[in-house]
């Protein structure tokens, strides 16, 4: 038996959540069920498919993850299972939200859940909570071993996973370039797709002074110079640093201070970023 991850866009302000566990449950009494979030905001799919590549390694092989964050439910995209090469599985529409999953460390299977036998009985006439009906009792039955990863569904061609739009970080012009990939949402910081080591090959060390710009669909919004620093304790209260998140990235931070609230700053491809070092007068 293996533990079962859910995420939604729902909220815990009503039931829902605590409806998916008790199908969960109805499964499976015995079933370990955890929480990743349940605070993806409403509709936000690039969110919901970063936070699942953010936690997804840190579980052991075999965990199944119900991830729910459906704007088209009831529509005519997939419901899927997917199979990454770390050997997870990921319960959930197939509209986009395996994207960074599938950048990072690679969907090895993909597979359509058969709602005929895969779908909680009594609900066939329910169309607006799959998170419910499909995908708890399906990411349930595949944790508990009720059923195999072949009896999900039929196979469905990789090349029909569906994906939203990624631009590889990269280094032009003395500058590496990259996007605002999300949040650290409680404290503010802004945590980019540049990856450590194209700091390293530009140059940029501990220490150094570096200049950020950031533009919003092609326009300049923010530009600001700052330390890279190994902790925010390198720095005074209420200074900006440049410093490196735990999935080994760049990230921008007021040290005790939210700094996408305070330059008003958002998230996703459209949200690029370029850091440059600066040279000392």
């Amino acid at each position: 038996m293996h533990t079962l991850v859910l995420q939604s866009d729902f909220g815990l302000d009503d039931g829902a959540v605590s409806a998916m566990y008790g199908v969960a449950v109805g499964v499976a009494p015995s079933l370990r069920i955890t929480d990743l979030t349940h605070n993806i905001p409403p509709y936000d799919i690039w969110e919901g498919s970063y936070r699942l590549a953010q936690v997804a390694a840190y579980w052991p092989e075999g965990t199944v993850f119900v991830s729910v964050v459906d704007p088209g439910v009831g529509s005519d995209r997939l419901s899927v299972v997917a199979r990454t090469a770390t050997g997870h599985l990921v319960v959930t529409p197939d509209n986009g939200t395996l994207t960074h999953l599938h950048h990072f460390v690679g969907i090895t299977e993909l597979r359509q859940i058969d709602e005929t036998v895969n779908r909680r009985a009594g609900s066939e006439e329910s169309y607006t909570f799959h998170g419910r009906d499909i995908y708890a009792y399906t990411g349930a039955r595949l944790a508990a071993g009720v059923i195999s990863y072949e009896q999900v569904g039929p196979a469905v061609d990789l090349s029909h996973l569906v994906t939203l739009p990624v631009t590889e970080p990269e280094i032009t012009g003395g500058s590496v370039h990259g996007c605002i990939d999300t949040l650290d949402v409680r404290y503010g910081s802004l945590w980019t797709s540049i990856p450590r080591a194209l700091l390293t090959e530009l140059g940029i060390g501990h220490g150094d002074r570096v200049q950020l710009r950031v533009h919003h669909n092609g326009s300049a919004v923010h530009s600001a110079q700052m330390s890279y620093a190994r902790s925010f304790a390198d720095v005074e209260v209420g200074e900006s640093l440049l410093y490196i998140n735990s999935l080994d990235r760049a990230a921008i931070a007021i040290n005790r201070g939210h700094y996408a609230r305070a330059f008003s700053l958002g998230t996703g491809e459209s949200w690029r970023v370029s850091i440059t070092p600066v040279t000392p007068s």
